[in-house]
């Protein structure tokens, strides 16, 4: 679908686990007609529970509650977890599922990251947080710092339609048309919501079809048309070649560019593969923080004082070639500087600045290694793109002996 700029928007930015989960969860335990969720990762522990309980208390209710996980990223619910969704009446999918030859997966690279709720076609809630303990702070040294938003206004209404031609696009490759066409026509999307807001937004995807750069686009748009500031909160930071040239275009006009990266990486390669990048940005002017005080894991950025965007996306191969992953870029001057203000307090007290004479006194190593680095992402849209695609693929999770004894949709409509 074409992403379009709606306006009288409202965001709430929610960091952490703290903030997401009693929101989300308030939300679906609210829902009067409809809850649609996608994640990467919903994991067994005490926050994937909680979600379950959330939904199967909402389907018990007569809500009707669709949730969709990846293979890769949700691969050990137990039979017990996904029997007590089901006998609720919850409708779980997986995202291309199928056999795994010698323990492998087909086109494992290419993932459904996204990360989005929708409920009753009324609030929304996108951005980098996953269902599982990881992402609250009495987990350790290993919890995530991640952000999300709350969501409310006509922008809703193309989360929804998003979502719901998600499941559809799925479903056409599935055995389960039937099933599929009963369902879409029986919640088709509102096409209207109230102004909820000021600010202007736009939902905007990553696929392996027609929007194969949308959200690497958006970057760079606002990065080329930066005035006075930007700041970039990364995960994962490998982007490739033209937006790392845009960054350094921008630092070399005067732009205040800063990065915030995993200075505590939670793979050790993501560090290997960013601090490559440190010199080439680092001579242009571009300033980089990195956080230290727990694993990052969040996907935001601010450009001057309206512009900002928050999703799944890092700015990696994997998510700006492989993944499908979805953002929200959003004009508001309110919902930047609320951000601008929750960075700024990471990078004081959380982060190690990289100073630019630390990398001058590397050694030939570093120099051939940033060497390699820079150039190495000129060619990796082109290598990645030649990996086998796939069209989307959903099929219904259920144990085997549960296929019978759970009602489809049609069954339902009877």
């Amino acid at each position: 679908m074409a992403a379009r700029w709606t306006e009288g928007n409202a965001f709430t930015l929610l960091e952490n686990g703290e903030q997401f989960y009693p929101r989300v969860f308030g939300c679906i335990a609210g829902a009067q007609r409809e809850v649609v969720l996608e994640t990467f990762i919903l994991f067994e522990d005490k926050v994937g529970l909680q979600l379950q309980a959330a939904l199967v208390a909402a389907a018990r209710r007569g809500v009707q509650v669709d949730v969709t996980i990846d293979g890769w990223g949700s691969p050990d619910l137990s039979t017990g977890f996904v029997r007590t969704l089901c006998e609720a009446g919850v409708r779980l999918h997986v995202f291309d599922p199928g056999p795994r030859p010698f323990g492998l997966r087909p086109k494992a690279l290419r993932r459904l990251h996204r990360k989005i709720v929708v409920v009753d076609g009324q609030v929304a809630f996108i951005g980098g947080i996953n269902y599982s303990a990881d992402h609250l702070a009495d987990f350790g040294p290993e919890a995530k710092q991640d952000w999300s938003v709350e969501v409310r206004g006509p922008v809703v209404a193309e989360i929804h339609r998003f979502a719901h031609a998600a499941l559809a696009a799925g479903s056409r490759h599935s055995a389960h048309r039937r099933w599929w066409r009963w369902r879409r026509e029986a919640r088709p999307p509102p096409e209207q919501l109230p102004r909820a807001g000021s600010a202007r937004a736009l939902l905007v995807s990553r696929d392996n079809g027609s929007h194969t750069t949308d959200i690497e686009h958006q970057y760079r748009l606002a990065i080329r048309g930066a005035r006075r500031r930007i700041v970039i909160a990364n995960a994962y930071f490998f982007p490739g070649y033209r937006l790392i040239r845009d960054l350094r275009r921008a630092a070399r006009r005067g732009v205040d560019v800063r990065l915030v990266l995993q200075g505590t990486p939670d793979m050790a390669i993501v560090k290997i593969g960013a601090s490559a990048l440190y010199s080439t940005l680092a001579k242009a002017g571009v300033r980089i923080f990195e956080y230290c005080d727990r694993p990052l894991h969040g996907k935001v950025a601010l450009v001057d004082d309206e512009w900002a965007t928050i999703g799944s996306s890092n700015l990696d191969p994997l998510s700006l070639s492989l993944n499908l992953e979805a953002n929200v870029v959003i004009r508001d001057r309110t919902f930047n500087a609320d951000l601008l203000g929750r960075l700024e307090h990471l990078m004081q007290h959380s982060c190690q600045q990289i100073e630019p004479q630390e990398l001058a006194r590397g050694g030939l190593f570093d120099v051939l290694r940033s060497f390699i680095a820079f150039h190495l992402v000129r060619l990796y849209p082109t290598v990645v793109g030649l990996l086998p695609r796939h069209r989307p693929r959903l099929a219904p999770a259920m144990p085997d002996d549960l296929v019978h004894a759970c009602p489809t949709p049609a069954e339902d409509a009877r």
